[in-house]
């Protein structure tokens, strides 16, 4: 990306309202409140197994659809300015993680704004994994477990600012030993082979923007 593009690239990702380009959009009315990141996307949460014993691993889902004319950066964008794309448990008492979420790979896609490199990118509809367990002293009955969704939303002239999305993932908990029923297999049924690692966590740093 040429020294100038990548400076108005970085000035709109801190534009708070997206900004029309003067030679692509119409002018729009100074008044005019911009979308919301949460019109842009709409989200839905899946559980793997229903119910889901004590002792047994399971998978949770975040499916993400993304309105046509927008995406997001990928978990892994193409430059280090670029925010990527997270999802975070908040683990209550009773659950624990195997491994990292899996992250879906993005599109490499060519915008107006970055005509000569290609930006890591997702469009369309996108699904966010996680593998967890149900420990033996997980409540019984209906739970949730509390999740983060971090993102930004760009069009093909500027970016919304980042936000988080709160989301919950609902399951029953039953007994150890309790027949299990796998749930959702639009969602599990394909193993996650096209999936990118997490990113590396810096040092000491914070998860938040």
């Amino acid at each position: 990306m040429k020294p100038a593009m990548r400076f108005a690239y970085v000035f709109a990702l801190s534009a708070l309202f997206l900004i029309p380009s003067a030679r692509t959009a119409p002018a729009q009315d100074a008044t005019a409140a911009p979308p919301k990141p949460t019109d842009i996307v709409s989200t839905k949460t899946y559980v793997s197994l229903d119910p889901v014993p004590r002792g047994k691993e399971f998978e949770a889902a975040v499916v993400v659809k993304i309105n046509s004319g927008f995406h997001m950066n990928s978990h892994k964008p193409s430059d280090s300015y670029l925010i990527p794309t997270t999802v975070t448990p908040q683990l209550p008492p009773g659950f624990s993680m195997a491994g990292e979420p899996m992250y879906p790979l993005g599109k490499n896609e060519k915008f107006p704004f970055s005509p000569d490199k290609p930006l890591n990118v997702y469009t369309g509809s996108v699904t966010f994994r996680m593998k967890l367990t149900a420990d033996d002293k997980a409540a019984l009955g209906a739970a949730k477990i509390p999740l983060t969704l971090r993102f930004q939303a760009c069009n093909l002239s500027a970016c919304l600012p980042p936000v988080k999305i709160p989301l919950d993932v609902e399951l029953n908990v039953a007994a150890a030993g309790k027949t299990a029923k796998p749930v959702n297999p639009e969602i599990f049924s394909t193993k996650p082979t096209s999936y990118s690692r997490p990113r590396a966590r810096p040092s000491g740093g914070s998860s938040g923007f």
